[in-house]
């Protein structure tokens, strides 16, 4: 019988990235993800992803600069984000300022320059947006500033922690692709049109914004509010067990053990304790949530995942939740865009079949 949702159908072949769920694997172009995490920034693992190398120190320079020089938002994207009603939420926002971007240049084939100009877009419309809304002006971005810290500065006004910037940018390295899922496929399909670029990362936004993608962890903060509140984990989180309630932040629909974003973070926010309350804070609940986990649900597999974790790191830079999947996007546009550029090189039009389930008309009927 079919499965629903095009699950367990191979839609397409990819050298960009491996999930492996059952042996809670994540490969970006052949290397281990919590290897990629160790050793490069998000600049360096973008050109990886978007190259197939990793570049050398002039290649890495002239791609910081690129990022840098397309940060800028032009007067026509700021006229229509200011013009955009109030009450729209922040991933329309971006869905739309980005849709504006959709000139005549952005073509078939699709460019790594045109991915660059993406991705450095992104964090810029966010900020912009979020600090308006707050009836903030907008902070210009510092030439000084990697990708991540100036994200980081731009939405908050001021110089980020070391602390915050370096967790913050494991995590958007971490999130920057996941194989073929929801918004990927999305992206791919559109492209797979020869439509444009911006065509391709508008559906992908579009289908991130949807809560079963890209849902805020607003259910792992409010765990870690009511641990922090009580001054007891263990407490806390029997109670919930005991009550049979979900603990949030734990267990995934594709890893089947722990997941490996998860365990990146995880040792990255080790080498930071005690440098932020929250930081602290999530690993002693992570311990406990774990160990009456295996005691309340033996053989169940329920580990952390990178939502967990990402809460944290939000909670600790004092992210409001509404930036939650905003931050993510600005991260997957990497993904994205490799895809579409991997899509351009051996394109062929999307088609997928549809078992009709209506009823059996006849000619009489139609009459009658």
């Amino acid at each position: 019988m079919m499965e629903k949702g095009l699950k367990g159908v191979v839609a397409a072949q990819t050298s960009i990235s491996h999930v492996d769920g059952l042996n809670g694997k994540l490969l970006y172009r052949g290397l281990d993800i919590g290897e990629v995490t160790k050793r490069y920034s998000f600049e360096e693992t973008a050109y990886f992803l978007w190259h197939g190398k990793f570049p050398n120190e002039d290649e890495l320079n002239d791609l910081k600069n690129e990022l840098k020089r397309n940060r800028k938002l032009s007067s026509s994207i700021k006229e229509i984000i200011d013009h955009l009603p109030k009450n729209m939420d922040l991933m329309s926002v971006i869905r739309t300022a980005i849709s504006s971007e959709g000139s005549e240049e952005y073509g078939w084939k699709p460019t790594i320059a045109q991915a660059i100009r993406l991705t450095a877009l992104v964090p810029s419309i966010i900020a912009y947006r979020t600090r308006s809304m707050e009836g903030k002006p907008f902070v210009s971005p510092r030439e000084d500033l990697d990708h991540v810290e100036n994200y980081l500065y731009i939405i908050n006004g001021t110089t980020p922690l070391k602390a915050h910037a370096e967790a913050l940018e494991t995590y958007m390295i971490l999130t920057l692709e996941h194989g073929m899922n929801a918004s990927t496929f999305s992206a791919r399909v559109t492209a797979s049109t020869e439509s444009d670029l911006v065509s391709a990362a508008t559906s992908a936004i579009g289908t991130m914004k949807g809560p079963l993608h890209g849902g805020a962890p607003s259910g792992v903060i409010a765990l870690l509010d009511e641990v922090a509140e009580a001054g007891n984990p263990e407490r806390v989180i029997r109670e919930k067990l005991v009550r049979g309630e979900k603990l949030m932040g734990f267990g995934h629909r594709v890893y089947k053990t722990l997941d490996p974003r998860a365990a990146a973070l995880k040792e990255r926010l080790l080498n930071m304790t005690g440098k932020d309350q929250w930081l602290d804070l999530a690993l002693e609940t992570e311990r406990t949530a774990v160990a009456l986990l295996h005691e309340f649900k033996p053989g169940r597999s329920l580990y952390t995942n990178v939502e967990f974790y990402a809460a944290a790191i939000m909670k600790a830079i004092q992210m409001d939740d509404e930036l939650f999947t905003p931050t993510f996007t600005a991260s997957r546009m990497v993904g994205w865009t490799a895809h579409v550029l991997e899509q351009s090189e051996d394109n062929t039009i999307f088609r997928p079949e549809s078992v009709y389930i209506g009823p059996a008309h006849t000619k009489e009927d139609v009459k009658n």
